[in-house]
């Protein structure tokens, strides 16, 4: 057979092809409709027929020879915005796109071609069968993120904006709450001055201590709040010392081992009662984690340089934190405790961020180390 009639063997071939999908396009369509999933609920479900229809003459035309591929993305994008509007998983489309693939391939086979007609023209049609897919699920997956963008955007805006007005009616409520508690404070003082053999003064003054440190918590989570304090030479071991006075009824009461690392010589330029409340709260939350714990309870506290950095560990050897929780509890508001207000470790993150540093948790199964680190020179 010479190249002429090659050619036209060829030709003929593929004008039966076409022929063949022109004759079975209705039987190709019933048939479609049966097997593919079709959503009752779809507010699109009456195009699915005329999107069928539209890509089924694309494959007709094919046989013929090369598209256009802007066809099959115009198809293919006003799919993915219907899917996208739909709301209904991509993955009901893929599977209706490859029933049709199915069967145009098994009606080629029963026209009884030879294997080297039916191989072009059925990779052909994989092709653009293919092509529409990938268009398809790509511009539904870039514009379902995009959406999701923008609702993450609106849904974090959202919060800052709550969390500004919280932020100013809480640092307006603690203001005023604070006047009052001064004064309190202030006569208990004088009061431990000049009767030293009253009793409880001692336990009045260190709730009163506690509910100061509350309220102070509530104003860093302000952001009108207005900072007096100036840095000052810290010495970190005076700092401990004077915590473990202040939490001592609450280590002895909960059998708690509390063992310290921390150099005498190591001093670091900071805001001396904005750390000490940092390292406070660390320490409370430590010694209700090992509340929870039935064998020896460990308190661990270790204070080093690493090069410029100070490196502060508080761990403790109480029940482990969740792989999950880890990576909100820094986060406003979040608490796994009862009672918690969900501000301490947030505050504690600003506080620590405010003197150019920063705070991490790493927690497994014997200890749940919280580890600060400042530069050795933090000037704001």
């Amino acid at each position: 057979m010479n190249q002429l009639e090659s050619s036209f063997e060829q030709k003929s071939y593929v004008q039966e092809l076409f022929k063949l999908l022109e004759e079975q396009q209705t039987a190709f369509l019933e048939e479609w409709l049966v097997r593919i999933n079709i959503d009752e609920n779809d507010p699109h479900k009456d195009k699915i027929l005329d999107n069928g229809i539209m890509m089924y003459n694309i494959i007709k035309n094919a046989i013929n020879g090369p598209i256009s591929e802007t066809d099959i993305k115009t198809l293919a994008y006003k799919v993915a915005m219907e899917r996208l509007e739909s709301g209904i998983n991509i993955g009901d489309f893929v599977y209706n796109v490859n029933v049709g693939r199915s069967i145009i391939v098994d009606k080629f086979f029963e026209c009884e071609l030879p294997a080297h007609v039916l191989k072009p023209a059925i990779d052909r049609i994989n092709t653009y069968f293919n092509q529409f897919c990938y268009h398809a699920v790509t511009e539904y997956i870039n514009r379902k993120n995009l959406e999701l963008n923008e609702k993450t955007h609106f849904i974090s805006e959202n919060h800052k904006d709550k969390l500004a007005v919280l932020g100013q009616i809480s640092s307006s409520f603690v203001h005023e709450f604070r006047n009052p508690l001064t004064a309190v404070m202030g006569f208990t003082k004088i009061l431990k001055q000049e009767h030293p053999e009253l009793m409880y003064l001692d336990i009045i003054e260190h709730e009163l201590n506690q509910l100061n440190f509350r309220i102070a918590q509530f104003l860093h989570t302000s952001k009108v709040e207005i900072d007096e304090q100036r840095r000052e030479n810290v010495i970190l071991i005076d700092i401990f010392r004077n915590l473990q006075e202040l939490i001592y009824p609450s280590i002895v009461d909960s059998q708690i081992n509390v063992v310290t690392d921390i150099g005498d010589d190591l001093v670091i330029s900071a805001h001396k009662d904005e750390l000490k409340q940092v390292f406070l709260n660390l320490i409370m939350n430590s010694i209700d984690a090992l509340k929870q714990q039935e064998k020896s309870r460990n308190l661990i506290i270790s204070c080093q340089y690493e090069s410029d950095v100070l490196n502060i560990s508080i761990s403790n050897n109480g029940p482990a934190i969740a792989p999950d929780y880890k990576k909100t509890i820094f986060e406003p508001f979040f608490t796994t405790k009862e009672l918690g207000t969900g501000i301490g470790l947030f505050v504690c993150k600003k506080i620590i961020e405010k003197h150019g540093g920063s705070i991490t948790c790493e927690s497994g199964e014997y200890l749940t180390t919280f580890s600060v680190l400042l530069p050795r020179n933090s000037n704001e």
